[in-house]
């Protein structure tokens, strides 16, 4: 079963793959065997996320990329290409929250989050989709959220945004699935980030914990690399339009 895991020989393209969770996926596939290129705009980030990954043996890649500019991910797709060779793999990662209430919330806001989330990741898959179609295969995985199934206060845009992302996935599964190539979603919960760590260590990060997680606590970047490993290898080869939530059992509340 373990040779079902293995990456070795794989290109993988991780997007937010600098920082917290996204550093933590990408290692994950470097350490499966697959070769990476990270993507954000951070390349202090990604270079150093890069440096972890060569340790390991593997080629690393750091790739600058603007989810708001519409060029840039097709620019960042043939960069990982040209560094790396055709990609096998992407993680859609990259996502900003635009916290605030829905009756307050500035249309410009609504509309950054929307064009990260889910405008961004949408370019990001058609431009590496188009090459794994051609090719006849390759796993996609989009990175969602649990606030993307469930309702979430002062989370409207992000809310939207990870929803349409699920449904994204699923039809590009649909569209996809006769060219080989696979598109899955994970749906995170609450994960300690270096961003909000300070918020969760706090007393009322602590009441929030106890109230809305049944496991009592948030989930460690690390506990995301099974899953994002199982959605890039032949260990998932028979699901496609699948979501795969990780939250402490959050959604079943």
């Amino acid at each position: 079963m373990r040779k079902d895991f293995d990456l070795e020989g794989k290109t993988a393209l991780v997007t937010g793959g600098g920082t917290g969770l996204g550093r933590a996926m990408a290692l994950a596939l470097a350490e499966a065997g697959a070769d990476v290129a990270l993507a954000a705009r951070r390349i202090d980030k990604l270079e150093e996320a890069a440096g972890k990954i060569c340790a390991l043996g593997r080629r690393a890649e750091a790739i600058p990329l603007d989810l708001t500019d519409d060029q840039s991910p097709a620019a960042a797709v043939a960069a990982a290409e040209s560094a790396l060779g055709p990609l096998d793999i992407l993680v859609n990662n990259s996502g900003i929250s635009g916290a605030g209430w829905a009756a307050d919330l500035p249309l410009k806001e609504w509309d950054r989050v929307v064009a990260t989330n889910l405008r961004g990741a949408f370019l990001t898959c058609q431009a590496a989709g188009l090459g794994m179609c051609e090719k006849g295969s390759g796993a996609i995985v989009n990175v969602a959220s649990v606030a993307g199934m469930v309702g979430i206060k002062m989370l409207s845009a992000y809310s939207a945004s990870k929803g349409g992302l699920i449904q994204l996935t699923k039809t590009l599964a649909l569209e996809w699935a006769r060219s080989g190539v696979r598109v899955n979603a994970l749906a995170p919960g609450y994960f300690l980030t270096d961003i909000n760590r300070d918020m969760f260590t706090s007393e009322a990060g602590e009441r929030m914990i106890k109230t809305h997680i049944p496991m009592g606590r948030v989930g460690n970047p690390e506990e995301l690399e099974g899953a994002v490993v199982f959605f890039a290898s032949d260990a998932s080869r028979f699901m496609t339009g699948s979501v795969l939530v990780l939250d402490g059992g959050q959604s079943a509340m």
